[in-house]
């Protein structure tokens, strides 16, 4: 029998279940910042992934991504894994996971699954109020086979960018830039919403999403280390601590420009600094998470800033928040990583590590333009399927019913 460390097994069972319940936040956070018409619609889209992923995940999913790698031959050119892992063949309740032999490898296929989840789920904010359920469906389940998957696999599973010596602690780019990218290519997709709307119809809600997410994110980045050590806890610290400062930097720049210190600037804040830490938890110090912190509070807010002088309809700034978070947090562990912080990562730019520094800056350039591409490209063959866009007439309607037949609350027509 193997040796599996009961503390470490525990503590990434109740990473997985934190992880979990981001999914459920955000679609608190996204339902309070649309209109009253359309909070459904935008939920079950969050909702639908943890059925739909885990579906795909178990098949095909998790082989897709942690099956074969590119150093022994084992893979698809370093991009995608191989199927023999399928529906978990050949995995039994006593294997234990590779990169940590104390715990399960069970717990670390369902660890993983629960961000597979969550990464479609943030693309919805984007083209709410405009988009079809069942062109969403469509879209889920190829966005994560060509797009999710391979970078999955290309950083984590020992695929291309992994051998190269690209790092990403727990998702700047495998989730928040590829997300975030996705999301600017489906609003331009897309076009524009027909129908203004009163939003965000409920702020209570978009804080309450904001406290789950929050919450969340201690078991997505602490528990990214995969066991518990002082890295782990340096991870959580950080974490704290980044979405801290991006809150408050987020308020001051809003207060001072807009003379209002507002609430839905505040939670947006945090987010965008929870987003920007995550692919540097785990390798920089608490003083430069800091930095971190600020930069991506101040970084974000004018992203979002920019992308409403050019008019782009990202409704939840999707773009601003996780891809422009993913893109500057990606480029920043290329600045400050350090080995004393964590011997297993890299140093960074500070420390004399340039060709890290620059390896990170092509990574996640090459994230962006793939997440980009893809995404449009499925969306143009999905239309050629089924509509993509929501018609006027529903529009109006808005999407809960015209799309569900349900109301979240009575709406006078």
């Amino acid at each position: 029998m193997p040796n599996f460390d009961t503390g470490d097994t525990g503590f990434m069972l109740i990473c997985a279940s934190l992880v979990m319940l981001m999914t459920p936040g955000l679609a608190f956070f996204y339902g309070g910042l649309v209109g009253r018409k359309n909070v459904l619609a935008i939920m079950i889209q969050s909702f639908v992934s943890l059925g739909v992923t885990t579906v795909i995940w178990f098949t095909v999913g998790y082989s897709m991504c942690f099956s074969g790698s590119l150093a022994d031959g084992t893979d698809f050119g370093g991009i995608i894994g191989n199927f023999n892992m399928m529906f978990l063949n050949g995995v039994s309740l006593t294997d234990p996971f590779p990169g940590n032999p104390h715990i399960p490898l069970f717990v670390f296929f369902v660890y993983q699954m629960m961000f597979a989840i969550i990464t479609p789920a943030l693309i919805t904010g984007a083209f709410t109020n405009r988009v079809r359920f069942p062109a969403y469906l469509i879209f889920l389940v190829v966005w994560l086979l060509f797009v999710y998957f391979p970078f999955c696999h290309m950083i984590w599973g020992g695929g291309l960018l992994a051998e190269w010596g690209v790092l990403d602690f727990a998702g700047g780019i495998v989730v928040h830039n590829t997300a975030g990218m996705a999301a600017l290519a489906s609003v331009l997709f897309v076009g524009r919403r027909r129908i203004a709307d009163a939003v965000p119809h409920s702020i209570p809600l978009v804080a309450l999403g904001t406290g789950l997410l929050w919450f969340g994110w201690y078991g997505f980045n602490a528990g990214s280390e995969l066991g518990v050590d002082p890295i782990t806890c340096a991870a959580f610290v950080n974490t704290d601590i980044a979405a801290s400062f991006a809150a408050i930097a987020w308020l001051v720049v809003c207060w001072l420009l807009a003379k209002k210190p507002k609430f839905v600037g505040l939670l947006t804040g945090a987010v965008a600094g929870l987003a920007t830490i995550t692919p540097c938890a785990g390798f920089i110090s608490p003083v430069q998470s800091m930095l971190v912190g600020i930069i991506a509070g101040v970084v974000c807010y004018f992203a979002v800033e920019m992308k409403n002088k050019l008019k782009w309809d990202d409704a939840l700034d999707v773009w601003g928040v996780h891809g422009v978070g993913g893109l500057i947090g990606t480029i920043m562990l290329g600045v400050f990583a350090s080995t004393a912080i964590n011997p297993n990562g890299a140093d960074g730019l500070l420390y004399g590590g340039v060709s890290f520094f620059g390896k990170q800056v092509v990574a996640v350039l090459f994230s962006s333009v793939w997440a980009f591409v893809f995404t449009w490209v499925m969306l143009t063959i999905i239309s050629k399927i089924t509509p993509v866009r929501s018609s006027l007439k529903d529009e109006e309607l808005g999407l809960d019913l015209s799309e569900h037949g349900e109301e979240a609350y009575e709406v006078a027509i």
